[in-house]
């Protein structure tokens, strides 16, 4: 089983950034694809930006040319780089992967965080 670990959210004011980690835990044969979601109150929970295979990424876009996925694979870390923020950002940011736990197994399983406040100010 992978457990997903998220850090980074916080309170800042409009233009700051913020950087949010999600570290993993457990066996993981091979990631089919990994993002970040928000949910704003009242809101339904919509995909933020997510890369696909490691090839393509995507970005939701009302955050294009303000967020960047990246992955360090040493650290089993996915990150999301938040800069120019806005109060409109303010949600609950959670992280996921699309992963296979062995090479016998074409499973495709799903793990997400617990979820990281992100609080924009205006």
């Amino acid at each position: 089983q992978v457990h997903l670990v998220e850090s980074g959210g916080g309170l800042v004011q409009a233009g700051e950034s913020l950087r949010l980690s999600c570290a993993a835990s457990g066996t993981i044969f091979s990631i089919n694809a990994m993002g970040w979601y928000r949910q704003a109150p009242g809101k339904q929970r919509e995909l933020v930006a997510a890369s696909i295979n490691g090839s393509s990424t995507n970005y939701a876009e009302s955050v294009k040319g303000r967020f960047t996925i990246s992955r360090d694979n040493a650290k089993n870390t996915m990150y999301l780089q938040m800069n120019r923020l806005k109060p409109e950002d303010t949600a609950v940011y959670y992280c996921f992967t699309d992963y296979r736990f062995a090479d016998y197994s074409t499973m495709v399983l799903r793990a997400w965080g617990q979820g990281t406040q992100v609080t924009v100010s205006s």
